[in-house]
């Protein structure tokens, strides 16, 4: 039982909840910035039901990794915390093979219960923005879709971060959508693809071996890195509309986040490559994230008061 509980945890993994946790705050807070509206009750109901759909696609997707061998193959050097199966849940053992599937199903179930509660009570257009999300989440892994095994995996991990997340909690609390929902959307979605992007690096040669014919594994690592330079021009160009849509140069604020970006791009070209140097580029690629989001909240927030 032990064992169970603590491969729970491990699967779970509630560090990378910052993932999903940044757009559901930015959304609400736009929500708030617009319209003065925000109610506790529903944003409570909607974290956690995101959370639980985020252990279900966790379980999910090592349980696909490990049944591919793309767990088994990652070489001990290439070991990092930003590794697939990072904790090795199980080829360590701590969980079999129906537990992690029992995890997965219950997990995906009660996040979708949690969404349905949601719409009979109170929007139903969460609905439809709750299905795609809990596909997104299902089909990233599992056959016969496997996005993340055909090159399709960055796409629906930034429209699931980015605009189905952040339109979700906006019209959770507001109970409409708008355009600017989308583009404030746009930044998160490519930061978070981006995220994603520059830590297939550890796992390039797994993938590779195992067919797991992701972005980084078509191109290579040389030309990745010209994809994570682009990834992140796009970001910050969305900014920029973002401010000159909505008459609002707040938004310009995001841009403090830029020595983190560019510390993350010089690493990564002069890296080469080589897993232990390109660390620090993982690492300010998550603090790129971090803060631009906190920014984007700020912004959203200070709509209010002009």
């Amino acid at each position: 039982m032990y064992n169970f509980w603590k491969g729970f945890w491990l699967m779970a993994h509630p560090k990378i909840w910052i993932a999903s946790t940044v757009p559901l705050l930015v959304g609400t807070a736009l929500a708030y910035g617009m319209t003065g509206m925000f109610n506790l009750y529903w944003f409570i109901v909607s974290m956690i039901g995101l959370y639980f759909i985020e252990i279900g696609k966790n379980a999910l997707n090592d349980l696909v990794d490990y049944l591919t061998g793309v767990d088994l193959a990652v070489a001990p050097e290439n070991l990092t915390p930003f590794s697939g199966g990072r904790y090795r849940v199980l080829v360590k053992g701590y969980l079999s093979l129906q537990e992690a599937a029992f995890i997965t199903m219950t997990m995906l179930t009660i996040g979708g219960a949690f969404g349905l509660y949601i719409t009979i009570f109170h929007e139903q257009q969460i609905f439809w923005i709750g299905t795609l999300g809990l596909f997104l989440a299902v089909a990233y892994s599992l056959p016969p879709f496997k996005l993340s095994y055909r090159g399709l995996g960055e796409i629906a991990v930034g429209i699931a971060f980015g605009p189905l997340i952040v339109s979700g909690a906006f019209v959770i609390q507001t109970h409409f959508l708008s355009s600017e929902v989308f583009l404030v959307s746009l930044p998160i979605g490519f930061l978070i693809a981006n995220f994603l992007f520059i830590n297939q690096y550890p796992d390039y040669e797994a993938d590779k071996k195992c067919c797991k014919n992701n972005w980084l594994v078509r191109l290579g690592k040389d030309r990745g890195i010209k994809v994570f330079i682009t990834l992140f021009a796009l970001a910050y160009l969305s900014i920029i509309v973002l401010s000159f849509a909505t008459c609002n140069p707040l938004w310009l604020l995001s841009f403090i986040s830029l020595p983190s970006v560019i510390r993350a791009i010089r690493t990564a070209i002069l890296s080469e490559g080589k897993i232990p140097e390109l660390l620090v580029a993982n690492l300010c690629t998550l603090r790129a994230y971090q803060i631009n989001g906190l920014l984007m909240l700020i912004s959203a927030v200070a709509m209010r008061f002009f």
